[in-house]
């Protein structure tokens, strides 16, 4: 969990196909539409974290006219401190190329921002992302504390842990624990990874709903089909 402020064809024989379990989680319907959310982790020399802000608030408006910034955030706490991690939303594949294509030959966003500011990361992560098919991309009502849960869920895909955990989150939302932002399941980078996106007020706030939500027996019963 953090706490966050503001990428052979060949023929076979005929053969019967074992029948598919099919799950509401699936990413499937994402695939077939396109969109996809990159997202991207820097991680920063500690005295350069600050320069690294602002020079990217300097600077957004040169790399956010090449595609859309869904969030830009720096790790509070319950991570990898002095990290930057942003998300990208691209149309499909062929749009993300022509971006990065676009940026390489961007020499205004080269020399204002990238250049000056290799020197400051130490790493950097990538990784690609769709909504799950029952969410929705949403936008928190105004500024605030943003939570990151990563879960590492077991190998065997949607079909096995899909519409339970589709529950446990449906149980915090819709009892007024806490704002869903989006659940994302990546595609590329480590798989079977979901990421939910969670907005608060403040950490506080996030604390006092997630103390009474641990009371709840509605949410306990939704986890417990987690398990």
């Amino acid at each position: 969990m953090l706490l966050l402020r503001s990428a052979l064809t060949r023929a076979l024989a005929s053969r019967t196909l074992a029948p598919q379990v099919c799950s509401s989680f699936a990413t499937g319907p994402r695939q077939y539409d396109g969109i996809f959310y990159e997202f991207r982790s820097y991680y920063l020399k500690p005295s350069k974290m600050n320069e690294f802000l602002e020079n990217f608030k300097k600077n957004a408006h040169l790399r956010t006219a090449h595609s859309e910034l869904v969030g830009y955030w720096s790790v509070e706490f319950g991570g990898r401190m002095n990290t930057v991690f942003h998300i990208w939303k691209y149309d499909n594949f062929a749009h993300r190329t022509e971006v990065r294509k676009a940026l390489a030959k961007d020499k205004e966003w080269q020399e204002q921002f990238l250049i000056p500011n290799l020197a400051l990361i130490d790493k950097q992560e990538s990784e690609i992302t769709y909504l799950v098919p029952w969410c929705k991309l949403e936008k928190p009502p105004k500024e605030g504390v943003y939570e990151l849960a990563t879960f590492q869920m077991k190998p065997g895909g949607p079909a096995l842990w899909g519409d339970a955990f589709k529950r446990a989150v449906h149980a915090h939302v819709n009892l007024g624990y806490t704002k869903l932002v989006g659940v994302f399941h990546t595609e590329y980078g480590a798989l079977n990874r979901v990421h939910v996106l969670w907005w608060n007020e403040s950490a506080d706030s996030r604390a006092a709903g997630r103390h009474k939500s641990h009371e709840d027996p509605r949410v306990v019963a939704a986890g417990k089909l987690f398990d």
